[in-house]
């Protein structure tokens, strides 16, 4: 680990939580948390409709969001942070009305000056610093998920020993494991199969192939069904 390694820690709205900002922010490190749709920014928000210029807009894809950005400071906190106001606009290019676009707000501290944003221009990451960004990134969370998901495809998820030793050495060997999983799909399965997909699929597609044993001119033979 290197301090000039730039972190983003991405949360949704239960960890809402002036102490872990402080935290992080004592830390170094940046976060995109999911707020909440407090009074004052229900009441600023809707100051803000008719000037247009405030908003901006984010696509990706066939959806499309409209954007606020201003300043938040709760009651109880010391500082105001960056808070991004988004609802959708568009969904699979369906329009929605203003009455049905589900409403979002994001707390970061990216884009404020502090050492987080100098890490991340050192590394050559400063588009982290954009709103479009930083909402793609916080869209983009449960991507996280899908990692663990897979490993737990791969092995199992409750380790077998009664102590906490034996645990960690055979977790640790299951990830050299599965890291080789993933590179034997990429290096050697790649043309035949996607990269992306689980353990059980791999098994299914690679592994585990159908066969039968027949017995033909007098010989034995492995009569594999590659449908």
């Amino acid at each position: 680990y290197r301090a000039g390694v730039p972190i983003i820690v991405r949360l949704d709205s239960g960890f809402f939580d002036q102490k872990l900002f402080a935290a992080f922010e004592q830390l170094g490190i940046g976060y995109i948390c999911g707020g909440k749709l407090l009074a004052p920014i229900k009441e600023y928000v809707g100051q803000s409709i008719a000037s247009e210029a405030q908003w901006g807009r984010y696509e990706q894809g066939r959806q499309s969001w409209e954007y606020l950005e201003f300043g938040s400071r709760c009651r109880s906190w010391k500082r105001f942070r960056r808070a991004l106001f988004c609802r959708p606009l568009y969904e699979d290019r369906q329009m929605l009305l203003s009455f049905a676009r589900p409403e979002t707000v994001l707390i970061t501290n990216l884009g404020m000056g502090q050492g987080i944003d100098d890490a991340l221009l050192a590394a050559g990451y400063g588009h982290w610093l954009e709103a479009n960004t930083i909402i793609a990134a916080y869209h983009g969370r449960g991507n996280d998920e899908l990692v663990h998901r897979a490993l737990k495809d791969f092995g199992f998820e409750q380790l077998p020993f009664k102590r906490f030793a034996p645990n960690a050495a055979l977790y640790y060997t299951m990830l050299v494991s599965f890291f080789l999983y993933e590179a034997f799909k990429r290096d050697v399965c790649a043309p035949a199969l996607s990269p992306v997909c689980y353990a059980s699929t791999l098994r299914r597609r690679i592994i585990d192939i159908a066969a039968k044993i027949v017995r033909h001119g007098g010989r034995t033979v492995l009569n594999p069904d590659f449908a």
